[in-house]
Protein backbone atom coordinates (compact mmCIF):
# COMPACT_ATOMS: atom_id res chain seq x y z
CA UNK A 1 0.00 0.00 0.00
CA UNK A 2 1.29 3.33 -1.00
CA UNK A 3 2.19 6.16 1.60
CA UNK A 4 0.15 9.31 0.70
CA UNK A 5 2.38 12.20 0.35
CA UNK A 6 5.32 10.27 -1.24
CA UNK A 7 4.19 10.32 -4.53
CA UNK A 8 6.64 12.92 -6.73
CA UNK A 9 5.43 16.18 -8.10
CA UNK A 10 4.73 16.21 -12.01
CA UNK A 11 7.65 17.78 -14.21
CA UNK A 12 6.83 21.80 -14.80
CA UNK A 13 7.20 22.79 -18.40
CA UNK A 14 9.65 25.11 -18.83
CA UNK A 15 8.46 28.70 -19.01
CA UNK A 16 10.19 32.27 -20.30
CA UNK A 17 8.55 35.37 -18.15
CA UNK A 18 5.97 32.99 -17.10
CA UNK A 19 4.75 32.12 -20.07
CA UNK A 20 5.07 28.48 -21.54
CA UNK A 21 8.48 28.14 -23.50
CA UNK A 22 7.47 25.66 -26.22
CA UNK A 23 4.21 28.46 -27.75
CA UNK A 24 6.66 32.17 -26.81
CA UNK A 25 9.36 30.18 -29.00
CA UNK A 26 6.82 28.96 -31.96
CA UNK A 27 4.81 32.72 -32.23
CA UNK A 28 8.33 34.71 -31.45
CA UNK A 29 9.95 32.40 -34.41
CA UNK A 30 7.01 33.12 -36.97
CA UNK A 31 7.16 37.02 -36.40
CA UNK A 32 10.15 36.64 -36.28
CA UNK A 33 10.46 34.87 -39.84
CA UNK A 34 7.95 37.70 -41.29
CA UNK A 35 9.56 40.74 -39.55
CA UNK A 36 12.98 39.46 -41.39
CA UNK A 37 11.80 38.88 -45.03
CA UNK A 38 10.27 42.44 -45.14
CA UNK A 39 12.75 44.49 -43.45
CA UNK A 40 15.18 42.25 -45.84
CA UNK A 41 13.34 43.09 -49.00
CA UNK A 42 12.36 46.81 -47.99
CA UNK A 43 16.32 47.60 -47.00
CA UNK A 44 17.20 45.86 -51.21
CA UNK A 45 14.47 48.88 -52.48
CA UNK A 46 14.71 51.73 -50.39
CA UNK A 47 16.45 54.74 -51.27
CA UNK A 48 19.96 54.20 -51.13
CA UNK A 49 22.07 55.98 -47.94
CA UNK A 50 25.09 57.48 -48.58
CA UNK A 51 27.34 57.27 -51.80
CA UNK A 52 26.32 53.70 -52.27
CA UNK A 53 24.12 50.66 -51.13
CA UNK A 54 25.06 48.45 -48.50
CA UNK A 55 27.10 45.68 -49.37
CA UNK A 56 25.74 42.06 -48.74
CA UNK A 57 28.51 40.27 -47.72
CA UNK A 58 29.39 42.87 -45.06
CA UNK A 59 25.50 42.60 -43.72
CA UNK A 60 26.50 38.76 -43.75
CA UNK A 61 29.52 38.82 -41.99
CA UNK A 62 27.74 41.31 -39.09
CA UNK A 63 24.97 38.87 -38.50
CA UNK A 64 27.68 35.99 -38.17
CA UNK A 65 29.82 37.67 -35.71
CA UNK A 66 26.69 38.70 -33.42
CA UNK A 67 25.04 35.04 -33.55
CA UNK A 68 28.81 33.74 -32.20
CA UNK A 69 28.23 36.22 -29.37
CA UNK A 70 25.05 35.09 -28.82
CA UNK A 71 25.76 31.56 -28.83
CA UNK A 72 28.99 32.23 -27.02
CA UNK A 73 27.16 33.87 -24.30
CA UNK A 74 24.66 31.27 -23.91
CA UNK A 75 27.47 28.77 -23.74
CA UNK A 76 28.88 30.21 -20.66
CA UNK A 77 25.94 30.60 -18.95
CA UNK A 78 24.89 26.72 -19.52
CA UNK A 79 28.92 25.59 -18.75
CA UNK A 80 28.77 27.68 -15.14
CA UNK A 81 25.60 25.93 -14.30
CA UNK A 82 27.02 22.89 -15.19
CA UNK A 83 30.23 22.87 -13.18
CA UNK A 84 28.63 24.92 -10.32
CA UNK A 85 29.21 28.39 -8.50
CA UNK A 86 32.44 27.75 -7.48
CA UNK A 87 34.19 27.42 -10.68
CA UNK A 88 35.81 30.63 -11.74
CA UNK A 89 36.05 32.45 -15.47
CA UNK A 90 39.72 30.36 -15.98
CA UNK A 91 37.70 26.56 -15.75
CA UNK A 92 34.52 28.22 -17.53
CA UNK A 93 36.87 29.51 -20.76
CA UNK A 94 39.13 26.14 -20.50
CA UNK A 95 36.07 24.04 -20.48
CA UNK A 96 34.55 25.77 -23.07
CA UNK A 97 37.68 25.79 -25.30
CA UNK A 98 38.05 22.11 -24.98
CA UNK A 99 34.49 21.71 -25.88
CA UNK A 100 34.54 23.98 -28.87
CA UNK A 101 37.63 22.66 -30.31
CA UNK A 102 37.18 18.66 -29.92
CA UNK A 103 38.36 16.46 -31.96
CA UNK A 104 35.37 16.28 -34.73
CA UNK A 105 34.65 20.02 -34.65
CA UNK A 106 36.15 20.42 -38.52
CA UNK A 107 33.30 18.79 -39.57
CA UNK A 108 30.91 21.77 -39.41
CA UNK A 109 33.09 23.69 -41.95
CA UNK A 110 30.61 21.88 -44.68
CA UNK A 111 27.28 23.35 -43.10
CA UNK A 112 28.84 26.96 -42.32
CA UNK A 113 29.66 26.82 -45.93
CA UNK A 114 26.04 26.01 -46.95
CA UNK A 115 24.86 28.40 -44.60
CA UNK A 116 26.85 31.50 -45.20
CA UNK A 117 25.99 30.96 -49.40
CA UNK A 118 22.28 30.59 -48.06
CA UNK A 119 22.48 34.11 -46.26
CA UNK A 120 24.19 35.62 -49.26
CA UNK A 121 22.01 34.47 -51.71
CA UNK A 122 18.81 35.31 -49.45
CA UNK A 123 19.64 39.07 -50.09
CA UNK A 124 20.02 38.53 -54.01
CA UNK A 125 16.53 37.39 -53.98
CA UNK A 126 15.13 39.30 -51.71
CA UNK A 127 16.12 41.91 -53.97
CA UNK A 128 14.68 40.50 -56.98
CA UNK A 129 11.21 39.42 -55.74
CA UNK A 130 8.31 40.49 -53.46
CA UNK A 131 8.63 39.13 -49.84
CA UNK A 132 5.51 36.57 -49.65
CA UNK A 133 7.31 35.52 -53.43
CA UNK A 134 10.36 34.81 -51.27
CA UNK A 135 9.21 32.79 -48.55
CA UNK A 136 6.91 30.51 -50.53
CA UNK A 137 10.09 30.00 -52.71
CA UNK A 138 11.80 29.34 -49.51
CA UNK A 139 9.96 26.05 -48.82
CA UNK A 140 11.37 24.10 -51.53
CA UNK A 141 14.00 23.64 -48.64
CA UNK A 142 11.55 20.69 -47.18
CA UNK A 143 11.81 19.02 -50.54
CA UNK A 144 15.48 19.57 -50.39
CA UNK A 145 15.76 18.42 -47.06
CA UNK A 146 13.49 15.25 -47.78
CA UNK A 147 16.25 14.49 -50.42
CA UNK A 148 18.84 14.86 -49.05
CA UNK A 149 17.52 12.49 -45.77
CA UNK A 150 16.73 9.83 -48.10
CA UNK A 151 20.01 9.96 -50.07
CA UNK A 152 22.63 10.36 -46.83
CA UNK A 153 21.01 9.53 -43.33
CA UNK A 154 19.48 6.69 -45.69
CA UNK A 155 16.13 7.43 -44.14
CA UNK A 156 12.50 6.21 -45.22
CA UNK A 157 9.56 8.17 -46.13
CA UNK A 158 5.81 7.07 -45.62
CA UNK A 159 3.93 7.34 -48.96
CA UNK A 160 2.37 10.49 -47.10
CA UNK A 161 5.00 12.61 -47.08
CA UNK A 162 6.20 11.52 -50.73
CA UNK A 163 2.62 12.89 -51.71
CA UNK A 164 3.31 16.46 -50.12
CA UNK A 165 6.33 16.66 -51.49
CA UNK A 166 5.10 16.04 -54.97
CA UNK A 167 2.50 18.90 -53.82
CA UNK A 168 4.94 21.36 -52.79
CA UNK A 169 7.04 20.77 -56.14
CA UNK A 170 3.55 21.73 -57.76
CA UNK A 171 2.98 24.28 -55.80
CA UNK A 172 6.61 26.05 -56.05
CA UNK A 173 6.25 25.29 -60.01
CA UNK A 174 2.95 27.73 -59.83
CA UNK A 175 4.80 30.36 -57.90
CA UNK A 176 7.44 30.55 -59.76
CA UNK A 177 5.35 31.43 -63.25
CA UNK A 178 5.21 35.13 -63.28
CA UNK A 179 1.46 36.42 -63.30
CA UNK A 180 1.04 38.29 -66.56
CA UNK A 181 0.51 42.08 -66.60
CA UNK A 182 -0.14 42.64 -70.68
CA UNK A 183 -3.34 44.30 -70.45
CA UNK A 184 -2.51 46.28 -67.44
CA UNK A 185 0.58 47.77 -69.50
CA UNK A 186 -1.44 47.91 -72.89
CA UNK A 187 -4.06 50.17 -71.35
CA UNK A 188 -1.36 51.86 -69.57
CA UNK A 189 0.22 52.87 -72.65
CA UNK A 190 -2.08 53.75 -74.49
CA UNK A 191 -3.48 56.42 -71.59
CA UNK A 192 -0.23 58.06 -72.33
CA UNK A 193 -1.38 58.62 -76.04
CA UNK A 194 -2.73 62.10 -76.50
CA UNK A 195 -5.83 60.68 -78.68
CA UNK A 196 -7.41 59.93 -75.02
CA UNK A 197 -7.24 63.64 -73.72
CA UNK A 198 -10.66 65.49 -73.93
CA UNK A 199 -9.04 69.13 -74.60
CA UNK A 200 -6.97 68.11 -77.61
CA UNK A 201 -7.85 70.60 -80.49
CA UNK A 202 -6.26 71.49 -83.98
CA UNK A 203 -4.20 74.63 -83.89
CA UNK A 204 -5.23 77.42 -86.47
CA UNK A 205 -1.68 79.25 -86.17
CA UNK A 206 2.26 77.85 -86.12
CA UNK A 207 2.21 79.20 -82.56
CA UNK A 208 -0.67 77.51 -81.18
CA UNK A 209 1.27 74.04 -83.00
CA UNK A 210 3.88 74.95 -81.19
CA UNK A 211 2.29 75.42 -77.72
CA UNK A 212 0.74 72.34 -78.39
CA UNK A 213 3.58 70.36 -79.19
CA UNK A 214 5.46 71.58 -75.74
CA UNK A 215 2.58 71.05 -73.41
CA UNK A 216 1.61 67.54 -75.12
CA UNK A 217 5.91 66.82 -74.77
CA UNK A 218 5.49 67.84 -71.03
CA UNK A 219 2.12 65.79 -70.25
CA UNK A 220 3.34 62.22 -72.02
CA UNK A 221 6.61 62.74 -70.21
CA UNK A 222 4.93 63.10 -66.97
CA UNK A 223 2.06 60.01 -67.40
CA UNK A 224 5.11 58.55 -68.74
CA UNK A 225 7.52 58.65 -65.40
CA UNK A 226 4.44 58.01 -63.62
CA UNK A 227 3.32 54.68 -65.28
CA UNK A 228 7.06 53.20 -66.02
CA UNK A 229 8.52 54.21 -62.59
CA UNK A 230 7.40 50.48 -61.00
CA UNK A 231 8.87 48.76 -63.76
CA UNK A 232 11.62 50.62 -64.99
CA UNK A 233 13.95 52.58 -62.93
CA UNK A 234 13.22 56.64 -62.61
CA UNK A 235 16.33 58.30 -64.54
CA UNK A 236 16.47 62.12 -63.86
CA UNK A 237 17.94 64.10 -66.34
CA UNK A 238 20.83 66.54 -65.38
CA UNK A 239 22.42 67.76 -68.62
CA UNK A 240 22.56 66.85 -72.05
CA UNK A 241 25.77 65.14 -71.22
CA UNK A 242 25.54 61.59 -69.70
CA UNK A 243 27.32 62.63 -66.11
CA UNK A 244 25.56 61.48 -63.44
CA UNK A 245 23.49 58.67 -64.87
CA UNK A 246 25.16 55.94 -62.92
CA UNK A 247 24.33 57.80 -59.45
CA UNK A 248 20.64 57.92 -60.29
CA UNK A 249 20.23 54.67 -61.65
CA UNK A 250 21.86 53.17 -58.70
CA UNK A 251 19.21 55.15 -56.56
CA UNK A 252 16.41 52.95 -57.71
CA UNK A 253 17.48 49.26 -57.80
CA UNK A 254 15.97 47.41 -60.67
CA UNK A 255 15.30 43.56 -60.23
CA UNK A 256 14.80 40.54 -62.52
CA UNK A 257 12.19 38.04 -61.64
CA UNK A 258 14.36 35.04 -63.16
CA UNK A 259 17.31 35.82 -61.26
CA UNK A 260 15.58 35.71 -57.72
CA UNK A 261 13.69 32.58 -58.34
CA UNK A 262 17.15 30.74 -59.21
CA UNK A 263 18.75 32.84 -55.94
CA UNK A 264 15.76 31.65 -53.72
CA UNK A 265 15.97 28.03 -54.96
CA UNK A 266 19.45 27.58 -54.69
CA UNK A 267 19.21 29.39 -51.11
CA UNK A 268 17.00 26.46 -50.05
CA UNK A 269 18.59 24.01 -51.45
CA UNK A 270 21.69 24.65 -49.87
CA UNK A 271 19.71 25.26 -46.56
CA UNK A 272 18.30 21.61 -46.97
CA UNK A 273 21.86 20.32 -47.46
CA UNK A 274 22.90 22.25 -44.72
CA UNK A 275 20.33 20.86 -42.22
CA UNK A 276 20.82 17.25 -42.84
CA UNK A 277 24.65 17.44 -43.14
CA UNK A 278 24.22 19.47 -39.83
CA UNK A 279 21.69 16.58 -38.09
CA UNK A 280 24.18 14.03 -39.22
CA UNK A 281 27.15 15.29 -37.56
CA UNK A 282 24.76 15.87 -34.01
CA UNK A 283 23.57 12.04 -34.56
CA UNK A 284 26.89 10.60 -34.98
CA UNK A 285 28.05 8.04 -33.03
CA UNK A 286 31.64 9.09 -32.96
CA UNK A 287 31.47 12.71 -32.15
CA UNK A 288 32.14 13.62 -28.37
CA UNK A 289 29.44 12.39 -25.87
CA UNK A 290 27.61 15.32 -24.08
CA UNK A 291 28.18 17.87 -26.67
CA UNK A 292 25.23 20.68 -26.34
CA UNK A 293 23.43 22.60 -28.63
CA UNK A 294 24.94 25.91 -27.68
CA UNK A 295 28.60 24.39 -28.26
CA UNK A 296 27.43 23.02 -31.63
CA UNK A 297 26.40 26.52 -32.73
CA UNK A 298 29.40 28.51 -31.59
CA UNK A 299 30.87 26.45 -33.88
CA UNK A 300 28.58 26.42 -36.48
CA UNK A 301 29.18 30.30 -36.04
CA UNK A 302 33.40 30.46 -36.01
CA UNK A 303 33.49 28.31 -38.69
CA UNK A 304 31.17 30.04 -41.00
CA UNK A 305 33.27 33.75 -40.26
CA UNK A 306 35.72 32.41 -42.41
CA UNK A 307 33.70 32.27 -45.79
CA UNK A 308 31.68 35.27 -45.03
CA UNK A 309 34.28 37.56 -44.58
CA UNK A 310 37.50 36.17 -47.25
CA UNK A 311 34.95 35.15 -50.26
CA UNK A 312 32.45 37.17 -49.67
CA UNK A 313 34.24 40.74 -47.92
CA UNK A 314 37.10 40.34 -49.54
CA UNK A 315 37.51 39.18 -53.29
CA UNK A 316 33.47 39.56 -53.76
CA UNK A 317 32.87 43.42 -52.55
CA UNK A 318 36.85 44.01 -51.76
CA UNK A 319 37.47 46.54 -53.62
CA UNK A 320 34.25 48.72 -53.38
CA UNK A 321 34.69 48.37 -49.92
CA UNK A 322 37.71 49.44 -49.99
CA UNK A 323 36.32 52.91 -51.87
CA UNK A 324 33.60 53.44 -49.93
CA UNK A 325 33.70 51.75 -46.90
CA UNK A 326 32.63 49.15 -44.80
CA UNK A 327 29.90 50.57 -43.55
CA UNK A 328 28.53 52.50 -45.97
CA UNK A 329 24.44 52.63 -46.84
CA UNK A 330 24.30 51.54 -43.24
CA UNK A 331 20.43 52.48 -41.62
CA UNK A 332 18.48 51.66 -38.69
CA UNK A 333 17.04 49.29 -41.65
CA UNK A 334 20.04 47.37 -41.65
CA UNK A 335 21.06 47.34 -38.63
CA UNK A 336 17.51 46.08 -37.76
CA UNK A 337 17.65 42.78 -40.80
CA UNK A 338 21.09 41.97 -39.11
CA UNK A 339 19.74 41.65 -35.86
CA UNK A 340 16.57 39.63 -36.81
CA UNK A 341 18.75 37.68 -39.49
CA UNK A 342 21.41 36.68 -36.63
CA UNK A 343 18.16 36.10 -33.92
CA UNK A 344 16.62 33.53 -36.14
CA UNK A 345 19.39 31.21 -35.98
CA UNK A 346 19.00 31.26 -31.87
CA UNK A 347 14.80 31.14 -31.97
CA UNK A 348 15.37 27.89 -34.40
CA UNK A 349 17.28 26.11 -31.44
CA UNK A 350 14.72 27.30 -28.55
CA UNK A 351 11.90 25.69 -31.39
CA UNK A 352 14.06 22.42 -31.63
CA UNK A 353 14.73 22.39 -27.63
CA UNK A 354 11.35 23.29 -26.30
CA UNK A 355 9.01 22.16 -29.27
CA UNK A 356 10.01 20.32 -32.26
CA UNK A 357 11.34 20.53 -36.08
CA UNK A 358 7.14 19.56 -37.39
CA UNK A 359 5.86 22.94 -35.08
CA UNK A 360 9.21 24.79 -36.57
CA UNK A 361 7.61 24.44 -40.01
CA UNK A 362 4.21 25.00 -39.24
CA UNK A 363 5.20 28.13 -37.85
CA UNK A 364 6.94 28.82 -41.17
CA UNK A 365 3.76 28.27 -42.76
CA UNK A 366 1.86 30.73 -40.37
CA UNK A 367 4.80 32.86 -41.25
CA UNK A 368 4.02 33.09 -45.01
CA UNK A 369 -0.04 34.54 -44.16
CA UNK A 370 1.87 37.45 -42.09
CA UNK A 371 4.31 38.19 -44.34
CA UNK A 372 1.20 38.31 -47.57
CA UNK A 373 -0.86 40.39 -45.22
CA UNK A 374 1.57 43.10 -44.15
CA UNK A 375 2.64 42.75 -47.97
CA UNK A 376 -0.61 44.18 -49.59
CA UNK A 377 -0.66 46.63 -46.53
CA UNK A 378 2.71 48.15 -47.18
CA UNK A 379 4.57 47.29 -50.28
CA UNK A 380 0.97 47.26 -52.85
CA UNK A 381 1.63 43.83 -53.72
CA UNK A 382 -0.86 42.99 -56.70
CA UNK A 383 -1.56 39.07 -56.34
CA UNK A 384 -3.52 36.56 -59.15
CA UNK A 385 -5.07 33.55 -59.08
CA UNK A 386 -1.93 31.49 -59.62
CA UNK A 387 -0.58 32.84 -56.90
CA UNK A 388 -3.11 32.04 -54.60
CA UNK A 389 -3.45 28.35 -55.72
CA UNK A 390 0.41 27.94 -55.52
CA UNK A 391 0.85 29.55 -51.93
CA UNK A 392 -1.73 26.53 -51.06
CA UNK A 393 -0.50 24.30 -52.12
CA UNK A 394 2.71 24.70 -50.89
CA UNK A 395 0.65 25.74 -47.05
CA UNK A 396 -1.24 22.33 -47.37
CA UNK A 397 1.80 20.35 -48.46
CA UNK A 398 3.69 21.71 -45.57
CA UNK A 399 0.89 20.90 -43.34
CA UNK A 400 0.36 17.07 -44.55
CA UNK A 401 4.20 16.62 -44.25
CA UNK A 402 4.44 18.02 -40.63
CA UNK A 403 1.49 16.10 -39.50
CA UNK A 404 2.36 12.92 -37.15
CA UNK A 405 1.64 9.53 -38.27
CA UNK A 406 -1.25 7.85 -36.93
CA UNK A 407 -1.21 4.46 -36.20
CA UNK A 408 -3.83 2.07 -37.46
CA UNK A 409 -4.98 0.64 -33.88
CA UNK A 410 -5.68 -2.93 -34.40
CA UNK A 411 -9.22 -4.56 -33.39
CA UNK A 412 -9.16 -7.08 -30.90
CA UNK A 413 -10.41 -10.82 -32.14
CA UNK A 414 -14.39 -11.20 -31.54
CA UNK A 415 -15.73 -13.07 -28.53
CA UNK A 416 -16.90 -16.49 -29.09
CA UNK A 417 -18.95 -16.84 -25.80
CA UNK A 418 -21.26 -19.36 -26.85
CA UNK A 419 -18.91 -21.89 -28.30
CA UNK A 420 -17.96 -22.26 -24.45
CA UNK A 421 -21.87 -22.22 -23.14
CA UNK A 422 -23.63 -25.31 -22.28
CA UNK A 423 -26.65 -26.13 -24.27
CA UNK A 424 -28.60 -28.11 -21.39
CA UNK A 425 -27.93 -28.42 -17.49
CA UNK A 426 -26.22 -31.95 -16.68
CA UNK A 427 -27.54 -33.17 -13.31
CA UNK A 428 -24.68 -35.55 -12.55
CA UNK A 429 -22.16 -32.79 -12.68
CA UNK A 430 -23.83 -29.57 -11.51
CA UNK A 431 -22.71 -29.09 -7.78
CA UNK A 432 -25.57 -29.02 -5.49
CA UNK A 433 -25.60 -27.18 -1.93
CA UNK A 434 -26.20 -29.36 0.81
CA UNK A 435 -28.83 -28.14 3.77
CA UNK A 436 -26.65 -26.30 6.10
CA UNK A 437 -25.56 -23.89 3.29
CA UNK A 438 -28.56 -23.79 1.92
CA UNK A 439 -29.88 -22.49 5.27
CA UNK A 440 -27.25 -19.76 5.16
CA UNK A 441 -28.92 -18.15 2.46
CA UNK A 442 -31.57 -16.27 3.90
CA UNK A 443 -31.59 -12.61 2.68
CA UNK A 444 -33.74 -11.86 5.79
CA UNK A 445 -30.53 -13.88 8.31
CA UNK A 446 -28.76 -10.63 9.26
CA UNK A 447 -31.83 -8.92 10.48
CA UNK A 448 -33.10 -11.32 12.63
CA UNK A 449 -30.29 -12.27 13.89
CA UNK A 450 -30.07 -8.28 15.23
CA UNK A 451 -33.75 -8.40 16.07
CA UNK A 452 -33.65 -11.56 18.37
CA UNK A 453 -30.43 -10.58 20.24
CA UNK A 454 -30.19 -9.92 23.89
CA UNK A 455 -27.36 -8.94 26.59
CA UNK A 456 -27.53 -12.46 27.39
CA UNK A 457 -25.97 -15.23 26.43
CA UNK A 458 -27.81 -17.35 24.31
CA UNK A 459 -27.83 -21.19 23.90
CA UNK A 460 -27.38 -22.36 20.28
CA UNK A 461 -30.66 -22.53 18.83
CA UNK A 462 -29.71 -23.72 15.71
CA UNK A 463 -27.20 -26.71 15.95
CA UNK A 464 -28.18 -29.48 18.89
CA UNK A 465 -26.05 -29.73 21.98
CA UNK A 466 -24.04 -32.70 22.19
CA UNK A 467 -24.72 -35.02 24.68
CA UNK A 468 -22.18 -35.85 27.62
CA UNK A 469 -20.73 -38.82 28.90
CA UNK A 470 -22.72 -39.23 32.06
CA UNK A 471 -26.18 -38.06 30.16
CA UNK A 472 -24.80 -40.70 27.50
CA UNK A 473 -24.64 -43.46 29.94
CA UNK A 474 -28.09 -43.04 31.28
CA UNK A 475 -29.34 -43.42 27.95
CA UNK A 476 -27.20 -46.61 27.59
CA UNK A 477 -28.55 -48.00 31.27
CA UNK A 478 -25.52 -48.18 32.30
Amino acid sequence: MAILGTAPYPSKAPTIMGMPAKQVSLVTLCFQNSALILIMHYSRIMPQVGDHRYFASTAVFLSEVIKLSICLCCCVAETSRALGTSATPAAIYCHIRTAVSSGDSWRLAVPAVLYTLQNSLQYVAVGNLDAVHFQVLSQFKILAAAVFSVTILRRSLPPKRWLALLVLTFGVSIVCIPHSDTHQTSTSYNSILLHHDADHFFPRSVHELGQAAANGAHHVTKRAAQVLAPRTPLVLPRSATYQGMAEDEARTMASNYTFGVFAALIAAASSGLAGVYFEKILKDAAAPPNTSIWTRNVQLSFYSLFPALIIGVFFKDGAEVREHGFFDGYNWVVWTAIFLQSAGGVLSSMCINYADNIAKNFAASISIVVSFVFSVLFFDFVFGFTFILGTSLVMFATYLYSSPERKMARRPPPLRIASYQKTAVDPMYTPRLGDDLRSTLDPLESVRSMALSTSRPSSPMRYPRSPSARNLSKFRGD
